[in-house]
């Protein structure tokens, strides 16, 4: 009756009510797992992700056996930056689930945030068999080979992608690859006058991934400023918003000389570019 109760709360936009019901379902049944669960993925949907972990972590004492209440706090442990903790959370899923080893890019995720960027690069690997037009999957590729062994291997070694249809994501593919500028990403992410809401999908992941080129490629300056932007809409969109997040908050610890200028976008200019915008400044002679 008390979760019930909660349920109904939580449907209703009452959290906190919704909570304390949950709390009195748990006291009604102290030794019932499902309590623990169920306010565990109400700790968890409502992004008190530390206050999850605790409830989920008393619900696997009560059972072990339960594969996806692994993969949840494996997931909230990452959203808390505990990187090292999350994989041990999907490894023990995976047990439960060996079939779901290669669809587990979340895991890749972890590795690569873990510094084990070998095993993340495996992992990706592996999630390319079961996911053949996704160029996220392939830039997180890139992202821990590059760590390893350098962005010209990288570069080697980049996933080909043909299919994924969402904008700019084959943009995002090509700035990678080292064939597109990153003003360029912006343009697409832009182009066709898209609905309010798409937009701000399309921004989202051009910041996300501009956000994590530049980090990779040294620029730590852009990519405080891009993971910065993306972070800002983290709780919109998903386990992605919540990587942008934890990405930026990590940047913020690394404390480096603020950008003496900081630009809305990141163009790059050839040098004759440059010469021509100077010349375009130049007052014309009589």
């Amino acid at each position: 009756m008390f979760m019930r109760q909660s349920r109904e709360l939580f449907r209703g936009g009452k959290n906190k009510e919704a909570i304390g019901f949950a709390t009195k379902a748990i006291a009604a049944a102290p030794k019932n797992m499902y309590g623990y669960l169920f306010r565990g993925q109400l700790h968890e949907t409502l992004r008190m992700n530390d206050e999850a972990v605790q409830d989920l972590s008393i619900a696997l004492q009560l059972d072990p056996s339960q594969a996806e209440i692994y993969q949840l706090r494996g997931a909230c442990q990452f959203k808390l930056g505990r990187f090292k903790e999350s994989i041990a959370d999907f490894d023990a899923y995976i047990r439960f689930q060996p079939k779901q080893e290669p669809h587990h890019w979340q895991r890749g995720i972890s590795y690569y945030y873990a510094k084990r960027y070998e095993e993340g690069r495996k992992q990706f690997d592996w999630h390319q068999t079961v996911n053949h037009n996704d160029v996220e999957n392939a830039v997180w590729h890139f992202l821990c080979v590059a760590r390893k062994d350098g962005l010209e291997k990288a570069r080697e070694k980049l996933i080909p992608i043909e299919g994924d249809k969402r904008v700019p994501m084959m943009e995002v593919l090509k700035l990678f690859a080292g064939t597109l500028k990153p003003s360029e990403v912006m343009t697409a992410a832009k182009a066709g006058n898209p609905p309010p809401a798409e937009l701000e999908y399309r921004l989202f992941n051009a910041h996300l991934y501009l956000g994590l080129y530049y980090d990779v490629t040294g620029k730590t300056d852009l990519a405080r400023l891009y993971l910065g932007r993306a972070a800002e809409k983290s709780e919109k969109f998903g386990y992605m918003g919540d990587v942008a997040r934890v990405h930026a908050d990590y940047m913020q610890k690394e404390p480096i000389a603020a950008p003496k200028v900081v630009p809305k976008v990141a163009p790059e200019t050839t040098p004759k570019e440059k010469e021509q915008g100077n010349k375009a400044k130049e007052p014309k002679k009589k």
